[in-house]
C-alpha cells in the first residue's frame, strides 16, 4: 500500500485591497456579502477545502481598504509568491491582492500588528463630483478651516480613554486607545484626516469625523472637541461620519513580509484639474 505524504502546511500572507462599497464589511454575516466571505470562497476554490482567514482589522459597511493584511493557513505545495496571481484570477473585480508571502507559523495578521492607520477623505467643492462619490465623503453644507480640525486632532497623540467615539455593540471592555499620530491636510478641495494607532474602537474614526467637521465650520472650538473626549460625554456625539470616506490605508509590523512600495502608501489622493479662467481661454483648448 502506497501512502501519499501530505503536503506541508504553510502560513500565507496577503496584501489585500477592496472598494467597500458592496460589501456589508469585513466579518462573514448570514445572507450578506463580506470581504471575508468573498475571500475564503476564492481560496477555498483552489484547496478544496475550507479555509478561515484572519485580518488585521475588521472594517464596517461601506469602509474601504487600501492595504489590509490577511493571512491563513494551508497544506499546499503553491508557492507562497503565486498566491497573489492565483487568487486574482477568481476574485471579484473590487476585490485585489497586491502581495502575498509565506510567514513564521507564529506570525498574526492581528496580533503581530503594532498600529493600524485610517484616512478619511472629504470633498468640499459646492459642485458634486460622480467620480469622486465613492470615495469621499461631499460635504459642502459650510466652509471648513483644516487648521482649525488640525489643532483639533493633535491633542489625541498619546494614551487615552476615547470612549466619546465608541459606538455601542463592541465587546471590547474598555475604551483605552494608543494614537501615535495624526494628520489633517488640505489638496485643493479634498481635507486628508488620518489617525494611526495601536488599535481602533468600534466606529472611533467615522464619529471622531463627524464631531472634527463641527469644528472646521465653526460650531465647536478645537478646545471644547478636547474637553468632550477628556470628560468622556460620548451622548453629545450626535453622528458618524458616513463610511464611504473612510479607508483602512495601511498596517505595521515590526518587520513587514512585504516590500513597502506593497502596502506602504496604496490609496491615491484624489485630485482635481484647476478650470480655466475665462470662457475664452476654455474655447481655445484644442479639439480632440
Amino acid at each position: 500500500m502506497t501512502v501519499v505524504s501530505q503536503p506541508p502546511t504553510q502560513r500565507i500572507a496577503l496584501v489585500l485591497q477592496y472598494l467597500g462599497t458592496r460589501f456589508h464589511g469585513w466579518q462573514w454575516q448570514p445572507r450578506q456579502r463580506t470581504v471575508q466571505q468573498e475571500l475564503e470562497e476564492a481560496i477555498q476554490s483552489v484547496l478544496d477545502y475550507p479555509v478561515r482567514v484572519h485580518a488585521a482589522g475588521r472594517t464596517d459597511t461601506g469602509v474601504h481598504a487600501a492595504a489590509q493584511i490577511v493571512h491563513f493557513d494551508a497544506k499546499t505545495l503553491i508557492p507562497a509568491h503565486r498566491w497573489r496571481d492565483v487568487l486574482n484570477a477568481r476574485l471579484p473585480d473590487d476585490m485585489l491582492i497586491r502581495a502575498s508571502a509565506q510567514v513564521d507559523s507564529h506570525w498574526h495578521a492581528r496580533f503581530s500588528a503594532t498600529w493600524r492607520r485610517y484616512r478619511y477623505t472629504l470633498y468640499t467643492d459646492a459642485c458634486p463630483n460622480l467620480f469622486v462619490r465613492s470615495l469621499a465623503w461631499h460635504y459642502y453644507q459650510a466652509p471648513l478651516d483644516e487648521s482649525r480640525m488640525r489643532a483639533a486632532l493633535e491633542p489625541l497623540v498619546g494614551r487615552h480613554h476615547l470612549a466619546a467615539f465608541h459606538r455601542a455593540g463592541s465587546s471590547r471592555p474598555h475604551s483605552w486607545v494608543d494614537v501615535q499620530d495624526v494628520l489633517c491636510d488640505r489638496d485643493g478641495p479634498f481635507i486628508y484626516i488620518e489617525v494611526q494607532a495601536s488599535g481602533f474602537l468600534y466606529g472611533m474614526m467615522r464619529l471622531l469625523v463627524g464631531m472634527l467637521v463641527d469644528v472646521g465650520q465653526g460650531a465647536l472650538s478645537p478646545e471644547d472637541f478636547t474637553a468632550l473626549w477628556q470628560g468622556q460625554r460620548r451622548d453629545e456625539v450626535k453622528y458618524a461620519a458616513p463610511p464611504q470616506g473612510l479607508c483602512l490605508l495601511r498596517v505595521g509590523y515590526p518587520t513587514s513580509p512585504f516590500p513597502p512600495e506593497t502596502w506602504y502608501d496604496t490609496q491615491p489622493h484624489l485630485a482635481l484639474p484647476q478650470a480655466p479662467e475665462s470662457l475664452e481661454s476654455l474655447l481655445c483648448l484644442p479639439r480632440v
